[in-house]
């Protein structure tokens, strides 16, 4: 029983997730990065704050643990990797895979609302998705049940899976040469967690305002 919460120290928190990132460098990083956004069971792995603790030790300030350009190649390719693995698991299970029970390792609630987000935004979901936990473990599996065209769905895959993975870890490297983010690694992380929801934030106000001002001519008619 005292692996379980050292397992989840290890991955809930910055002090366990440079540990890990110690002991098992760029591998272990690469395995997360690839479960998290390849297998349905990864939902629960910490891919923002993973990456942006890694960019952190690979700053300056970090001691320079880490090849910060390495860093980026292997895991925005494990990124993609993984969406792809998602899509075709998507794929080749079909539109039952929504009605599959719900179980320890597969979490049918989840997926539902990946789908229902999928619904709402389309294609951009893919990209969107990459800076949502939960949501980025199952989108690709939802674009493969729905019948996205690969080639469409490649082109969002790589593009979003290198942002992602460009974006968090750079935030790490550049904001921990700042003393308070040094010592307050913990807030740090909550806070960057927050900012990269932000564009999918954004996209839904921009998105309702859009719809709400198509609608206003519509009633101005009917009257």
């Amino acid at each position: 029983m005292e692996l379980l919460p050292k397992f989840w120290w290890l991955i809930s928190t910055p002090e366990g997730l440079q540990t890990l990132i110690a002991w098992g460098g760029i591998p272990v990083m690469t395995a997360i990065v690839f479960a998290e956004t390849g297998l349905l069971i990864g939902f629960f792995l910490p891919g923002d704050s993973l990456l942006f603790i890694a960019g952190f030790l690979a700053s300056p300030a970090g001691g320079n643990a880490l090849p910060i350009v390495w860093l980026n190649v292997i895991l925005s390719i494990a990124a993609i990797v993984g969406d792809t693995v998602g899509y075709w698991i998507g794929a080749k299970a079909g539109p039952p895979i929504f009605n599959r029970p719900q179980s320890r390792f597969f979490r049918r609630d989840h997926l539902l609302a990946a789908h229902a987000f999928y619904e709402k935004h389309g294609g951009k979901t893919i990209i969107l998705a990459r800076f949502m936990p939960i949501i980025r473990t199952f989108a690709p599996v939802v674009a493969g049940a729905a019948s996205m065209g690969y080639r469409r769905f490649v082109a969002f895959n790589v593009f979003g899976g290198i942002g992602w993975v460009i974006c968090m870890t750079l935030i790490g490297y550049y904001l921990g040469r700042i003393t308070w983010i040094q010592e307050n690694l913990e807030k740090a992380v909550i806070i960057v967690i927050l900012l990269s929801i932000s564009p999918m934030v954004i996209h839904q106000i921009l998105h309702r305002r859009k719809k709400s001002r198509a609608g206003a001519p519509a009633e101005a008619s009917e009257t």
